[in-house]
């Protein structure tokens, strides 16, 4: 009866911080909602957890929804500027290193976390996979989350400013996805198969990496689109959010609040970097500022194409770069970890 109790106010807790979050239009509310009531749980010493099955489940979905990012115009976009687009984005992934180094070095956060929480994008990626690289995926999230909150607040900002008096600024409402049971139906199968060899093969963030690149092959290969209904990806921000938060304790929520300095710090050099790689694209390709700005962003991909829908800027460079950068910091985060850990 103590189980059922704890999972019945987790369950509430979640709900009614989720609602809360999103009433206000908070990013990433469906995953950070379900964090704060298992915070609220872990600090107060709840013993239930989400079991390891679940949570790699998550995370295969989690790949299988940055496959369902690529696109045939999306590639079509990279592959006509990938000189310029690879090279904007390998410039911010080796900042975001150097910082990451520097707050390993010099910084009160543990082992490779910081390296981890300054990744530019990927939020919900890179919290999947800190914790298996020795991270603390608690202060990883935090730091992630934060992020994702600043960098939606100065896009909104900045487009606001740059659209002011424009026609046609409202961001009008996304269609809604008719259900496909063919795509779901490809998405289950790819997440599952996905997630069983990453796991069974012991491949380093397998359950995350696997899928992604089997939906990707599938999406593109085969014609079919992955489809990922709001009700499996509410389900899958909430098992994250809750292996998350039921982790944490008393001291490392405290540690968390200690370090808030440190990761404002990372974040506002995060977002400064973007912005200069911003003015390296507008220079050198033929596209406007509030393009290049949102094409660079640092937060997550999600948020910035809603904030580009009504903006009237280019949208495939948007989606192509902010794609681009996605899979390159999936794929670069475990090797940078390990060497800023070497280094540091």
């Amino acid at each position: 009866m103590r189980t059922v109790a704890q999972w019945a106010g987790l369950l509430a807790l979640s709900a009614a911080a989720t609602l809360g979050l999103d009433g206000v239009g908070l990013p990433a509310a469906w995953l950070i909602g379900p964090m704060i009531g298992a915070i609220a749980l872990g600090v107060g010493g709840a013993t239930i957890r989400v079991p390891g099955s679940g949570f790699t489940m998550a995370q295969a979905i989690i790949g299988c929804l940055v496959a369902h990012a690529v696109t045939s115009s999306i590639l079509l976009s990279i592959a006509q500027n990938w000189p310029l687009m690879l090279g904007t984005v390998g410039l911010t992934v080796l900042v975001s290193g150097i910082v990451g180094w520097l707050f390993v070095r010099y910084g009160s956060l543990p082992g490779t976390t910081a390296a981890w929480g300054v990744s530019p994008g990927a939020a919900s990626a890179m919290v999947a996979m800190a914790g298996d690289y020795g991270a603390d995926v608690r202060l990883v999230a935090v730091m992630q989350y934060l992020r994702v909150v600043l960098v939606v607040l100065s896009a909104s900002l900045v487009t606001h400013a740059l659209t002011a008096g424009s026609q046609g600024s409202a961001i009008p409402l996304a269609p809604v996805e008719a259900l496909d049971l063919r795509g779901l139906a490809a998405t289950l199968l790819v997440a599952a198969a996905g997630g069983w060899i990453g796991h069974r093969f012991r491949i380093p963030s397998g359950a995350l990496l696997v899928p992604m690149v089997l939906g990707a092959l599938v999406q593109t290969g085969a014609g079919v689109t992955l489809q990922l209904p709001h009700a499996l990806l509410t389900i899958t921000y909430t098992v994250i959010g809750w292996s998350i938060g039921l982790r944490f304790t008393r001291e490392v929520l405290s540690h968390a609040l200690r370090a808030v300095p440190q990761m404002l710090l990372s974040t506002g050099l995060m977002i400064a970097l973007c912005s200069l790689s911003a003015w390296v694209l507008v220079t050198l390709l033929p596209t406007d500022p509030l393009t290049a700005f949102l094409a660079t962003s640092p937060g997550g991909l999600d948020s910035v194409v809603v904030i580009a829908l009504g903006s009237g800027v280019d949208l495939p460079l948007v989606l192509a770069l902010q794609t681009l950068r996605l899979f390159v910091v999936v794929l670069s985060g475990p090797p940078l970890a390990r060497l800023i850990a070497r280094y540091a």
